[in-house]
């Protein structure tokens, strides 16, 4: 029985991180549908945070519920005339004289905006937490110059200081960050080298740990490194026994494994060496050429050496720039890996469902209230862009009707509507099945 008391609550850290995780997400998606409706002349009757019974509830002066409910699994806006909480279908029979207060009644474009409005609000939330990093915890100077050292492993020697610019590492010259990496290309792993440094206005050489050491500075959700236990900081020693000084010997450790169990050694920061014990993940991955090609992977990103670049603050611009960029790219990533299921070009195990969402959401929490919030804005992103998808019953079905109802000066019949949204209903269940069993049964 005690063996399960650890289990029972890695479950709910597990579920309390994905419910919070849910509850932010859906009530921004939620807030924009309220807020841009009310904007737009749309009263919105019931604004509730999960479903099934009430237990807090206010009403406003402008006669909105808002209320918490007892199932935390999403939230909805019921607009004044709505059959239901998904606003799908033929509305309720309403007072003509308030009908321009309801969804089905506002003019084209009031529909357009608040329907729009909850995909977009999450894009924005994304963005404003993906370019809070940005000004918060800053983005590398252009300079390759040593921000902080960091601890490192007995018979690793690092004699770089915080503001050294370096210029040359084993006689290869340095003009960027990238130009470290280009160096790690031609030097032998070792556990130190020659850096040639700009120290206090002088050019001094010092002994420095190799450019791309086996350290690991990221952990993938749901991989064979999170399921280890494996964490940012800590240090491949050795890997079936053989020692392990630069990542890319893990890599092709890994890869010559061909899915076979691995024994690590494994140093960390404020605890020393112990040993795991991982099973590499077939994946498939976006080639450089273009396409997908498939690897064995652990799950972990690295090759940053035992110090963290000098970094300065974007500015406000700039953030909301970079947060752009990073959302953009879930969004593209995200439509590039579903037609490449599509197509063929990857396994159907790529889709995941509520499963390996609430465990990458749980591992991300135990990893850091800093990832935790990355992993909330990557969420929001990746289902801004499902919700616009043209599904009836999501928001893009609506949008979707909505712009035949632009083009052919009239909406679809209320016959149309209920067998499309019936049919819509059907492929999201279909799709959250085909999510769930994949994470019952692929590997």
């Amino acid at each position: 029985m005690s063996d399960l008391i650890p289990q029972f609550g890695g479950t709910l850290w597990t579920l309390a991180a994905f419910f919070v995780a849910l509850a932010v997400i859906v009530t921004v998606h939620e807030f924009g549908h309220y807020y841009i409706g009310r904007l737009s002349g749309i009263r919105a009757e019931v604004f509730s945070v999960g479903f099934g019974p009430r237990l807090l509830s206010r009403r406003d002066r402008r006669g909105t519920l808002w209320q918490v409910a007892a199932i935390p699994l999403g939230g909805y806006v019921r607009f004044l005339g709505d059959a239901n909480a998904a606003s799908a279908g033929p509305g309720r029979a309403v007072d003509p004289a308030v009908r321009r207060q309801t969804l089905t009644g506002a003019p084209l474009w009031a529909r357009f905006a608040t329907l729009l409005a909850g995909p977009v609000f999450n894009f924005i939330l994304s963005i404003l937490i993906f370019g809070g990093f940005a000004i918060f915890q800053g983005i590398p100077v252009e300079q390759p110059q040593v921000g902080t050292i960091a601890e490192a492993p007995p018979g690793v020697v690092n004699e770089l200081r915080p503001g050294d610019v370096v210029l040359a590492v084993g006689g290869q010259p340095v003009r960027d960050w990238g130009g470290i990496a280009q160096a790690a290309e031609t030097l032998p792993p070792a556990p130190w080298h020659d850096w040639r440094v700009l120290r206090d206005g002088s050019e001094i050489t010092v002994r420095g740990p190799d450019p791309m050491p086996a350290r690991i500075s990221g952990v993938a959700p749901r991989s064979a490194a999170a399921d280890a236990g494996l964490r940012a900081g800590d240090v491949v020693m050795a890997i079936g026994g053989q020692p392990v000084s630069r990542f890319t010997q893990m890599r092709e450790a890994v890869e010559a494994a061909e899915g076979q169990p691995l024994a690590l050694q494994v140093w960390r920061p404020g605890a020393g060496v112990a040993d795991y014990t991982l099973v590499p993940k077939m994946q498939d991955l976006p080639a450089e050429g273009g396409g997908y090609e498939r690897r064995w992977l652990i799950g972990v990103t690295g090759g940053e050496s035992f110090f963290s670049p000098a970094t300065r603050s974007a500015g406000p611009l700039e953030a909301l720039w970079l947060g752009g960029a990073q959302t953009w790219g879930i969004v593209t990533s995200s439509l590039s890996g579903m037609w490449a299921m599509i197509s063929g070009q990857i396994g159907t195990c790529n889709l995941g469902g509520a499963i390996s969402i609430a465990e990458s959401t749980g591992q991300a929490a135990s990893a850091g209230g800093g990832n935790f919030l990355w992993w909330i804005a990557v969420l929001s992103a990746a289902i801004g862009f499902l919700n616009l998808l043209p599904i009836p019953v999501l928001d893009g079905g609506h949008l979707m009707f909505y712009t035949w109802e632009a083009l052919t000066g009239r909406p679809p019949s209320d016959r149309a509507l209920s067998l499309l949204t019936a049919i819509g209903m059907a492929a999201v269940l279909s799709l959250m099945i085909f999510g769930l069993t994949n994470d019952l049964f692929c590997p």
